[in-house]
C-alpha cells in the first residue's frame, strides 16, 4: 500500500517503470510550461495561466541499427508538437480533455506503446492542481490520424432560401456529393435581442445564429445540427449532412474571428479556414444547386 501511495505522487517516469512488466524504451518531456487560456469557470475566461506538462512515452525499440538517424526514433519534438497542436486547436475547459487529446496525438505514432500525461495548473491557488492519465496505443485499423480528416464543402444559405424548394434541392445535391457538406446560416430575419455590453451581445448573436441553424435542420431530417469539433469530425467521417451551430467553436477558439459576429459571410469564411474546408459556396435567392468538385485545399468562396 505504501508503494502505491508513493506512486500516486511520483513522476510519470517512475510510474511507467513500476507498471510495465516488459522492458520498453522511454522518452520524456519534463516541466514543459505553457501560458494559455483554459478553464471551466467564468473567471478563467479572457485571462491566461501557466500549465505544466510532464509526459513519458513508452516506445518499441528500433529493431535495426540506429545509425544516429533521427527518423528512426520517436522524437521529443513529436511530444512537444502534440502539446502545441492541441493548444492551438481550440480553447478547452478541462485539463482532462487536453490530456486525452495530447495522448491521442502521441499514440498515433507507430512506435508509441503507452503515454503518461500529467498536466498541472500553476496559478490557480497556493498549491498545484493537476491531472494525470495513462493511455495505451490502439492498433485498431479503424483508428485514423488527425491528418486524415476529410475536407468538407461549406454551403452558406441565405434566409431567402430557408423553407423553399431550393433548400431541398441543395440538400439533395449535398447528399449526392462525394465530399462531406456543412451548411451555415447567419442571423435570423426576426429582430435579435439587444444587450448593453459587447460581450453579452456576442453571445446573444451567436445563439440567434444557432436558432437559425435549428430552423434549417428542421426542414429536412437528413440535416444534423453540430456544435463541436468532435461532432463535426464524426459527421464528416460518417456521411452526415451537417448544420453548424457556432457558439462553442467561436467562444473556445484560440484565435477567434476578427469580423463582427453579425457578419455572417465573414463568420462562415473564418469557420471554413478553421476546419480546412475545400470550398465555400454562398447561396441566395433561387440559385440552382451546383456544387463544385472539391479540392483538398484552403477554402475558396464561390458566389452564386
Amino acid at each position: 500500500m505504501s508503494k502505491e501511495i508513493h506512486l500516486a505522487f511520483a513522476h510519470p517516469g517512475e510510474r511507467s517503470e513500476d507498471t510495465q512488466p516488459d522492458l520498453l524504451d522511454r522518452i520524456s518531456v519534463r516541466d514543459f510550461v505553457k501560458t494559455v487560456e483554459i478553464g471551466a469557470f467564468q473567471a478563467e475566461r479572457g485571462t491566461t495561466q501557466r500549465i505544466r506538462f510532464n509526459i513519458v512515452v513508452e516506445v518499441q525499440a528500433w529493431d535495426g541499427p540506429l545509425d544516429d538517424d533521427v527518423d528512426r526514433i520517436l522524437s521529443y519534438d513529436k511530444v512537444t508538437e502534440a502539446i502545441e497542436g492541441e493548444l492551438s486547436e481550440e480553447r478547452l475547459n478541462l485539463l482532462e480533455t487536453l490530456a486525452e487529446r495530447v495522448a491521442d496525438r502521441i499514440l498515433v505514432e507507430p512506435q508509441a506503446v503507452r503515454a503518461f500525461v500529467r498536466i498541472e495548473k500553476l496559478d490557480r491557488g497556493p498549491g498545484t492542481l493537476g491531472v494525470e492519465i495513462v493511455r495505451a496505443a490502439s492498433r485498431d485499423a479503424s483508428v485514423r490520424a488527425l491528418a486524415d480528416t476529410p475536407h468538407p464543402i461549406i454551403i452558406h444559405v441565405d434566409n431567402t432560401v430557408l423553407g423553399t424548394p431550393h433548400l431541398k434541392a441543395w440538400i439533395d445535391a449535398a447528399e449526392r456529393h462525394d465530399h462531406p457538406v456543412v451548411f451555415c446560416v447567419g442571423l435570423p430575419s426576426l429582430p435579435v435581442a439587444q444587450a448593453r455590453h459587447a460581450m453579452p451581445q456576442r453571445r446573444i448573436d451567436l445563439l440567434a445564429i444557432e436558432q437559425n441553424a435549428w430552423v434549417l435542420g428542421s426542414f429536412d431530417d437528413r440535416c444534423v445540427v453540430v456544435g463541436t469539433r468532435t461532432e463535426l469530425d464524426w459527421g464528416m467521417r460518417n456521411d452526415q449532412i451537417m448544420v453548424w451551430a457556432p457558439s462553442k467553436m467561436v467562444l473556445d477558439a484560440v484565435e477567434g474571428p476578427t469580423v463582427s459576429h453579425r457578419d455572417s459571410v465573414g463568420l462562415t469564411e473564418w469557420f471554413a479556414q478553421e476546419i480546412d474546408a475545400a470550398e465555400v459556396v454562398f447561396v441566395g435567392g433561387d440559385a440552382t444547386p451546383n456544387l463544385p468538385t472539391a479540392r483538398t485545399s484552403s477554402a475558396a468562396a464561390v458566389d452564386l
